[in-house]
């Protein structure tokens, strides 16, 4: 065999075995686009052939395709917003995302706040009222409501979101306006009561809380057409609460010597103006809060809440130091007690120092006020 008829043998081989293999895998060629494509075939020999499918494309019948539309027959353009799902009465309400996501809650925030205070609960009592003589000491025998002047409840907060629904911050609350009343009932010492004037004992509240809200669209539906978010509240944690120095004057006469009776020269017979300083206090209390309120969005990342919220402060109480002067009446020895001339005041002032006789009450503060809370 020459060399012409063995190169001619090979080149019979390869291309035989370049066909055979092109048979048994289809080469890629290139990419063709949508609408030209055609359904390429593979298999062995002497088998049934089945489409291969190409983007686009579909099976009508056994071994035939039909080209898919690339774009919607007659397509319609709904415009307008998206229903609302569910109703209050049936189910949870959903909203559009836009409106939902426009006032959700997140990251970091610092708010700040101002209230009205619309009622001031509690009121002191003498803690010494059971004590015997206590009468001698002049104050609050019967619970005493505090006087109010404008109350307005300060706060700063720094908080952040949890997620959509729950927000926790940290609070520093300020009250000031409050003062011990003007006047107070004391015991007579025989089992009724006399009014005496009181004044200053200035009261001021601080209180550091812990809050954790609550956001209650999902349960409420839209308010104001998605505007308004409604939310609960509570908190908890440590109030200050510190009261001034106040003075208790009773001007009462009372009588140690039954009228009538011989007026003994020296002899005590009376005593009245008396002056009770009572010194002020601090007490630290756990406090508490309830707080129910909606919110709105402005421009710039401002939110702000309008809110109704109640406080309970713990107790206000005195140091329990009381200092009291008094002017005591002394018999002439001339005619009967309750006769003119029979009793003259001493030459002297009696004082007398009282300690661990406290005064105190508890003090809860219901307000409505606005928060401007800035987002991070």
């Amino acid at each position: 065999m020459n060399k012409s008829k063995i190169l001619a043998a090979f080149s019979v081989m390869a291309i035989g075995g370049v066909a055979a293999a092109f048979a048994q895998y289809p080469v890629f060629t290139g990419y063709v686009p949508a609408g030209q494509q055609q359904p390429v075939q593979f298999g062995r020999p002497g088998q049934a052939q089945q489409p291969v499918m190409m983007p686009g494309q579909r099976v009508i019948q056994p071994g035939q395709v039909q080209q898919m539309p690339t774009t919607a027959a007659n397509p319609t353009r709904v415009t307008g917003a998206l229903p609302q799902v569910g109703s209050n009465a049936t189910s949870r309400r959903y909203y559009q995302p836009g409106s939902f996501d426009r006032l959700a809650d997140s990251g970091l925030y610092i708010g700040l706040s101002i209230a009205y205070a619309t009622s001031v609960n509690g009121g002191l009592l003498a803690d010494y009222r059971n004590q015997a003589n206590a009468w001698f000491v002049p104050g609050s025998f019967r619970e005493s409501p505090y006087k109010t002047d404008t109350v307005l409840p300060m706060q700063l907060s720094v908080g952040a979101a949890i997620n959509s629904d729950i927000r926790v911050d940290f609070s520093y609350n300020r009250f000031s306006g409050i003062s011990h009343p003007d006047s107070v009932q004391t015991s007579d010492g025989a089992g009724g009561f006399l009014n005496a004037a009181a004044t200053g004992g200035a009261i001021t509240a601080t209180a550091t809380m812990l809050n954790v809200y609550y956001n209650l669209d999902s349960y409420t539906g839209y308010l104001a057409g998605g505007a308004l978010r409604p939310y609960i509240g509570v908190g908890a944690g440590i109030s200050t609460n510190t009261i001034a120095d106040y003075l208790i004057h009773d001007n009462n006469f009372y009588g140690e010597v039954p009228i009538g009776s011989p007026s003994i020269a020296g002899e005590l017979t009376g005593i009245s103006d008396i002056f009770a300083y009572h010194a002020g206090g601090t007490r630290e209390n756990l406090a508490f809060m309830f707080e129910g309120g909606v919110t709105t969005e402005m421009e710039g990342g401002i939110k702000i809440d309008f809110f109704v919220r109640y406080t309970g402060l713990g107790k206000v109480q005195s140091s329990g130091s009381i200092v009291v002067s008094q002017t005591e009446w002394l018999g002439t020895g001339f005619g009967t007690i309750g006769d003119p001339g029979s009793e003259e005041p001493a030459p002297y002032d009696s004082v007398f120092h009282y300690t661990n006789w406290f005064e105190s009450g508890n003090l809860g503060v219901l307000d409505l006020g606005i928060r401007l809370r800035l987002q991070f």
